[in-house]
């Protein structure tokens, strides 16, 4: 009787192991699958924050740090576009003609117009007032965003912006069942010297509004 108690103990013990085992495996592999789920949606959403940067950029000659700003801009108000009327026929595409020279001579003319900022940046039925927040996180968080001017070597103030989100407040929810993960992906990047998370643009140089994942 004995003997089998310890059989029995063993064999439950061998079985606890071996799960664990498993989980060491499969736990980092759930928590890759999850990251690249969350980072796809909210890159795209930095993608489309950078976009109306830079259409709000083009007509105030600045960033905006206010996402009601932004938001109401992109809503409410227009943005130039260059329209063409008439086009090159055949015979002047066959003579050689460019697009260029026949804009000068007159058989094409281009003007500029204004049009919902909304419609045509990202279309009408575009869900603009969900822009500030965060994906995945039931609109507790919003992106952090600001604005900076950079001095270039060669005197010149440009203008910059920032928005960004922590991977602590992306995986807030996550953080019980991945935080081994959670901390090593964090821990990875600061030793990399690299942001926490996901953002676009920097506020201390002028990188293009790159993201921090190109």
């Amino acid at each position: 009787m004995k003997k089998l108690i310890i059989q029995i103990v063993l064999a439950a013990v061998i079985v606890f192991l071996g799960y664990q085992c498993y989980e060491s495996i499969m736990v980092p592999q759930r928590f890759e699958t999850i990251k690249k789920q969350r980072y796809d949606r909210i890159i795209q959403r930095l993608k489309d924050i950078r976009t109306a940067q830079d259409a709000y950029r083009a007509e105030k000659g600045k960033y905006t740090a206010s996402f009601d700003t932004l938001i109401n801009f992109i809503k409410y108000d227009s943005v130039k576009i260059i329209r063409s009327i008439g086009q090159l026929t055949d015979e002047q595409v066959e003579a050689g003609m460019t697009e260029a020279e026949a804009v000068k001579k007159g058989f094409i003319i281009r003007e500029v117009i204004k049009v919902n900022a909304l419609e045509n940046i990202f279309g009408k039925d575009y869900p603009i007032d969900n822009l500030r927040y965060v994906p995945f996180t039931n609109k507790k968080y919003e992106f952090k965003m600001g604005t900076n001017l950079i001095k270039t070597d060669s005197g010149i103030e440009v203008p910059v912006f920032e928005a960004r989100i922590s991977n602590t407040e992306i995986f807030e929810n996550l953080d019980p069942i991945y935080h081994e993960s959670i901390l090593q992906e964090n821990g990875e990047r600061l030793r990399l010297n690299k942001y926490p998370g996901l953002k676009v643009g920097d506020l201390n140089e002028a990188n293009n509004n790159v993201g921090n994942w190109e």
